[in-house]
Order: C-alpha cells, then structure tokens, then sequence
C-alpha cells in the first residue's frame, strides 16, 4: 500500500475550479477578469484550465501570433494563487485555416468535404493540420513552460471524430498492411470470400463497407490508434520546445468509438468529464448513481489506483440535456463527493462563468449571468470548497479492490458490430455486475481483458465476446492460483478479428476451462424469460427460483458442477449456472443475463466464499452506498445516500470520526435525502 504523490506538482490539496475562458470577455469588459479572481477566492477556487478554445486569439491570422493576452492572465492567476492546466487548442481550429487550406477539415462517409463548424472538426491524419498544432503547441510551451502558474497540459479538448478523406482512407490501407502484412491474411481475417468480398489490391478497400464485420472492427481501432497518433504528435511538439509538465486529456465516461485504455498508455494523469442525468426518482438515480460509480472506478483503475481527475462537471444543469431541471443542492453536493470516494483529486467544472452567446450559454457554470455570488449555485459551490479544504489528507490515497470486473472496448465493438447479437448490452451488464458490488460497499476495479490480474479474488467478466491474445492464458493462470473467475453468456465466441472459434463455444481453450459447451442461445421476446431453479445442496448454499434475462444459452455440462437448471420450455433441465473446479480455483459459467435479484444473491455468495469484506460490516440500505480511500493506515469511508428519503445504517466496531466536525460517531448514523457523510477511521 502506498500514497500516491499529489497529481499536480507540489500542490497538496484539492483541485477545485474549471473551465476558464477569459478571451471571451476581456476586450469589451476588462473589469470581469479582477472580478473573477474575487469570486474565485469567495467560492474556495484555486485550479484552472485555460485556453481550451483560443486559437483564433493565439492567431487571428495565419502567422501572426499574439502571446500576451494569455501571459497577463497567468501573470494575475499566479499571483492570486491559483493553479492553471494551459490547453493545447486543437479541438477547435479557426476559421481563416478552413477558408485557406479546406484540406484540414473532415469528409463525411459520402466524401462530402464538411465545412467550417462546430468544433473536432478537424482531420487527424492531415500532414498541415499536424504542422499547425505542432507549430502552435511548440510556441505555447516556448512562452509558458517554464510559467510557474502552468502545472499541467490539458491536450486538446474530448478528442473524437472520424474522417473519410483520401489520407485518412490510405493511412487506414498501411495500417492494415503493417497489422496484417499481407492481403491473403487479411483476406482470411475479414473472411473475405463470403459476398464475393475478397480483395486482390490495398487500394480496393474502402471502410465504409459496413457490412464486413472485421473491416468494421478494425476501423474502429484505426480511429483509435489514429487519434491516439495525433495525440502522441501533440505532446511530442510540447516536449521538444522544453514543456516539462504531466499531460492528460478529457475522456468521456464509456464513449463507444474511443478505447480509452490506449489513451491511458500515453497520458501521465487520467481525467474525465462526468455529466450523471438525475431523475429525482430514487430507482432511476440509484443506477444513475451505481453507473457513474463504474466509469469513476475505471479511470481509478487504468492508472493503477493512482488518484485521477474530474475534470468536466456541472455545479447546476448542462443545457444539451432533453429536460435541463436545476440540480439540487444536496444532490450537487454528492454527486462530486462521489467522484471523491473513486478516487479522484480534483472537482472541476465546465464551467466558471457562463458566456453571454453561443451554444453554451445557458450550460450551468458556477457565476451566473448575474455575476456574482449572490446565487445558490455559487454558495453550494462554496460550500463544497470548504469541505475539500479538510481533505487534504485524502489527497494520493488510493482503493485496493479485491474485486475486478472486465470492460474491454473491442469486445464491446465486436458485440455491437455483429448481426444476431443485438439483444446483447455488453455496457449495461459490465454495469449490473459493478452494481451487485455497489450496493453492497464492495470497492471494485474496472480492467480491460489485457490487464493483470494477480492481486484479485474475484474476477467477473461479463459476455467477453471476443479474445484478444493471451487472454484465455492469463485467466486460466489467475483461476489455477486460486481466484474465482465468473463468466456469462456469449463468451469466447470470436478471435480478434470477429471470427467465430471452431469447436463450439465458448472458444479459444474456454470450454475446458469452464467444463462446458453452449450448444445454442435462446433469444427471448419482449417480456418473456425462462425461470431457473437452484439445485438442491449446491456448493453456494443458494436456494428458490428466478427469473433469467431475455437470452438463456443451451448449456451441456462437460465436467462442471451444475448450480441451477432451465425448468421451462425445450431444455428444461438444462444447466444455466455451472462450477468447474480448476488448480486452487474456481470458473462459475452463467448462461444468462440474470435479473438483479439473481445477480445480488450470486455475487452476495460469491464474496462470502472469497472472503471479500466490504467497506462497513453492516447491510447498506437501498440507494446508500459506502466507499473506502486509504494510505495504508488511515481509512476515509464515503457514506452517500442517493435517496430522496432518509436513511439509517449501524456503524461497526471500529473507531470513526467525521472529518468535517471531527465527532467521533458510532452506533446508528443517519443519513438526510442526498446526503454524504465522509469518516475517518
């Protein structure tokens, strides 16, 4: 166990701010820039990202740069103590690059060149593209490396996009040639000759053909390695003109088309922009909450453990949503503290203050229109300053889950890239097995297939569709040392690239593992499901009747322990969970998507056997969660009630004391609608 040095250099507390945009306003109201340092100080603000969107100011013609505006800002943040995350500005070019070089603008799928709009609009293999961001990056670092306000690079801004010009199309072509090295490889990879599909020349492909499935797959991972490229470009041009600071940029939760973990091997620190919708109906927030929970562990865990960044919230209600209902003050409140508890070592906001035009003007911020502190928004933000200012000691401390569950992007394209898996949502099951652990303050990571998997118990997998190499070696190595291996339904069903395993499923060395064979899936109608019975005297000690999910697979025992049946329908009798015995350990294979009530009484008897202790010795009641951060020796256990209603729960043995009024607490601990309760112990 270790604590972690703090994510901004020599800055041992908090991070709270966000997003800044003084260009926007220091022409025509100069006074706004003073005005907001004293607001900064009211609402307990001492980090900010700069910058983001000013190309256009940088240079507001080609090769005339202006430098200072920006250098008077940094010269006023530093000397009102604040920190500053200066961005590279290419996630919005200007529009005198459209008009002079239309080259470096996107082709959509029908080859139309896009005109200048928006923002990531921009062509990520252009050769002028890359020479003006790189010509731009080396100048900021040249004048603000060596700022002492500047503490991080913030790369650009959500990376995303794709571009179908003809350099995108031939730099997808060599990267197939490198992956592949031959057509006859890729040929056999993308089982070409089905369709008449078969390629005799590089320049034949063309990846908007959706319907090879392994073509589909593979672009998507280009559109990775291409943006990750461009990335690896931007830093590389900071680096050469002497910028020494950590890098990150923002991700966005479970985007589809980006696999984060590839941007994880590249940036020095994690960061994320987290816009949970709230429903003030206590079933909807619950699995808002238990899903936000997932994707904050998942950035907690692609370091891991190291501490990451909220990087984008939202003090009051984004504007881009279908019903933008003011967020309520208590609910605010727990929602950051959430990011807190997984880990992160900074509340940040998009935005600070709210512009008075364009898209975004009515996006919640923490300065109003009004302009000043007199509002709600601004005092709960205050508020939340004044708590992060007593957390100084959580600051690098980590979570060290037993508890791992695998979300892998390529096995998420795969599943959605292939007809007949439709009924399949690989996002919501990784979710739902997060939950079961969730809901009984279980600390759990978030792995993709590829990761380590040593220092585990349990390790839970749902639909790992596809294999990447390796994978099926390191679960088995995990299973014989002793850990328990769950997986579900569609498992080891394709290679890497999409194609289905001989030998029956699941594939790749999987059947033998789990000691079984899925003969063939049920796919079920609206509403319907199949009921499973344990059976009597299994080794979890589980017992009754449930319900499965809309898929049920036809599964054959080939050695494994069968834990329940199907009791309805054609393969009545049929096992839907088995056990196989393997080394020092256990494979528990589930052929349905269960509902939640199965999945908690599983997961709930899975712990119980692998000795998983939760964060409190107690039940939690519905909608409280409780999660730990720890240095080794010191324990900071976040409380939350994401519930309309009161709550109560008893407190262990152990000592405890709240860290905001520094009581010592024990016995009953109640908890108020929304409320977060943060114990030292």
């Amino acid at each position: 166990m270790k604590k972690y040095l703090p994510t901004i250099p020599d800055f041992p507390a908090f991070a709270h701010g966000g997003d800044y945009n003084p260009d926007q306003w220091m022409d025509r109201y100069p006074e706004v820039l003073e005005e907001d340092i004293r607001l900064m100080d009211l609402a307990g603000c001492n980090t900010f990202s700069v910058g983001i969107f000013s190309w256009a100011r940088y240079e507001p013609r080609e090769g005339e740069f202006q430098f200072e505006w920006m250098r008077y800002i940094l010269d006023r943040l530093h000397a009102a103590g604040k920190q500053v995350f200066l961005a590279t500005p290419s996630g919005s070019k200007p529009a005198w690059m459209s008009s002079t070089y239309p080259e470096v603008c996107r082709m959509d799928a029908r080859g139309r060149r896009e005109h200048h709009q928006g923002r990531h609009n921009h062509c990520f293999t252009s050769p002028l593209y890359r020479e003006k961001v790189a010509e731009m990056n080396r100048k900021l670092a040249k004048e603000f490396g060596a700022h002492p306000a500047v503490k991080l690079w913030h790369l650009s801004n959500e990376y995303n996009g794709e571009c179908h010009c003809e350099q995108c199309h031939r730099a997808f072509r060599e990267w197939l040639r490198v992956r592949y090295g031959s057509l006859e490889e890729l040929n056999h990879a993308w089982w070409a000759h089905f369709w008449s599909h078969t390629f005799h020349e590089w320049q034949e492909i063309d990846p908007r053909d959706a319907s090879i499935e392994g073509m589909r797959l593979d672009w998507l991972r280009f559109i990775t390695s291409q943006t990750v490229d461009f990335m690896k470009h931007e830093i590389a041009s900071l680096r050469a003109a002497g910028a020494e600071q950590p890098v990150f940029t923002n991700m966005m939760g479970v985007f589809p088309h980006l696999d984060y973990w590839r941007f994880a091997e590249v940036v020095d620190v994690i960061a994320d922009d987290s816009y949970p919708a709230w429903r003030y109906e206590d079933e909807a927030d619950r699995r808002t909450a238990s899903r936000t929970a997932m994707i904050h562990d998942m950035h907690r865990s692609m370091k891991g453990g190291k501490p990451w960044l909220l990087m984008e919230s939202c003090p009051d209600s984004p504007q881009w949503i279908q019903t933008p209902k003011p967020k309520r003050p208590e609910v605010y409140r727990t929602e950051m503290l959430q990011a807190v508890a997984h880990g992160s070592d900074s509340v940040l906001y998009f935005q600070w203050r709210k512009g008075r035009g364009g898209m975004e003007k009515f996006h919640g911020a923490v300065v109003d229109h009004v302009g000043s502190e007199h509002t709600r928004v601004f005092r709960q933000v205050a508020e939340l300053g004044s708590t992060l200012s007593k957390l100084c000691d959580v600051i690098g401390t980590t979570v060290c889950p037993q508890v791992a569950i695998l979300f892998d992007w390529e096995v998420r394209w795969a599943l959605e890239n292939s007809r007949g898996t439709g009924m399949i949502h690989y996002v919501e099951s990784v979710v739902e097995a997060h939950r079961a652990c969730w809901k009984r303050g279980v600390s759990t990571d978030i792995l993709e297939s590829t990761c380590p998997l040593d220092s585990y118990k349990l390790v839970v997998a749902p639909h790992l569709y596809l294999l990447k190499p390796g994978v099926v070696e390191r679960l088995r190595r995990f299973v014989e040392q002793g850990g328990t291996l769950v997986l579900t339904s569609h498992t080891g069903v394709v290679t890497e690239h999409n194609l289905c395993h001989r030998g029956g499923f699941p594939g790749g060395g999987l059947r033998e593992l789990c000691g079984v064979w899925a003969e063939e899936v049920d796919y079920l109608y609206e509403g319907a499901s199949q009921k499973l019975s344990m059976n009597e005297g299994n080794s979890l000690g589980l017992i009754g009747n449930y319900e499965t999910g809309r898929v049920c697979e036809v599964l054959h025992a080939e050695g494994a322990e069968v834990l329940a049946a199907v009791t309805s329908d054609y393969y009545a009798g049929h096992p839907v969970l088995t056990r196989n015995r393997v080394g020092n350990g256990s494979v528990y294979y589930l052929g349905t998507p269960p509902d939640e009530d199965f999945l908690g009484a599983f997961m709930a008897a899975l712990m119980r056997e692998c000795g998983i202790e939760p964060v409190l010795q107690t039940t939690l009641p519905e909608g409280v969660s409780a999660q730990v951060r720890t240095d080794g020796t010191t324990d900071f256990v976040f409380i939350q009630n994401f519930s309309k209603r009161p709550r109560k729960l008893v407190l262990d043995a152990r000592e405890y004391r709240c860290v905001e009024s520094d009581m010592q607490l024990s016995g009953l601990l109640e908890l108020a609608p929304w409320q977060t309760r943060i114990l030292r112990r």
